[in-house]
Order: structure tokens, then C-alpha cells, then sequence
């Protein structure tokens, strides 16, 4: 299975918090997974680091290395499916995540309950 970790996800994993729930760990840890994060996540942590509303230490590119996972650029047809998605959620961070699974069949790990009105495959990150 390819996942797709949604920002708060990656960061609960990165940081081993209890946050994370056994049933995304197990899957982010089976080896038979694909574990990809999202150009956007790293954007995402980039901008709330610098207004001061997350205190993440180091580099998110380099924490996605060593946690093994993959980086996933944001292409043009990724941006171009946002257009097609219905306005249910409006997080500019989250509509490209959520445009990356449908556009490259992932599974995304979140915590946020709208994403599940995309009907896209889910994995609870709680």
C-alpha cells in the first residue's frame, strides 16, 4: 500500500508522540508500505514554523530521510486536480494532499475528518 502522510501525522511520527494511533503506526512501520510526504507538508511546517504557531526543530527534508519515507514533489496535474475537488475543505495545504492521492492512488494517514468526505482510501492517524 502507498500512504501519503498528512502534515499532522508526520509530525506526531517524527516525534514518537502517543498522538498517533496504533493502527497508522502499524502501517507507516510495515515494511511492505510505501511511506510518501508531501511537498506541501514540508511548506506547510515552513510557514506555521515562521508565524511562530509550530515548534518543530531541524529540517523537515531531512526528518522525511530518516524516518525512511519518500518526498512527493507537487506536479502540474496534481495542481490541476484541486480545481476538480469539491470546496468541502478549504485548507490550501490539505486540498493538494488530498489532489496527490486521487491523482497518484494513495492512502492518505490524517486525523481530520472532512478529508473523509472526498471519498478517498483513509487511514485514521488516531
Amino acid at each position: 500500500m502507498d500512504l501519503l502522510l498528512d502534515t499532522h501525522a508526520f509530525l506526531w511520527w517524527d516525534s514518537a508522540s502517543t498522538e498517533l494511533g496504533a493502527a497508522a503506526a502499524a502501517a507507516i512501520a510495515d515494511p511492505g508500505n510505501r511511506v510518501f510526504v508531501s511537498a506541501a507538508c514540508v511548506w506547510e511546517i515552513a510557514i506555521k514554523r515562521r508565524l511562530g504557531r509550530l515548534a518543530f526543530a531541524g529540517s523537515a527534508a531531512a526528518a522525511i530521510e530518516a524516518n525512511g519515507f519518500t518526498s512527493l514533489p507537487i506536479g502540474a496535474s496534481d495542481g490541476e486536480r484541486v480545481e476538480t475537488l469539491p470546496p468541502i475543505h478549504q485548507d490550501p495545504f490539505d486540498r493538494i494532499m488530498i489532489a496527490q492521492c486521487l491523482e497518484h492512488g494513495l492512502v492518505l494517514v490524517t486525523a481530520d475528518d472532512r478529508i473523509g468526505q472526498y471519498g478517498l482510501p483513509l487511514i485514521r492517524a488516531r
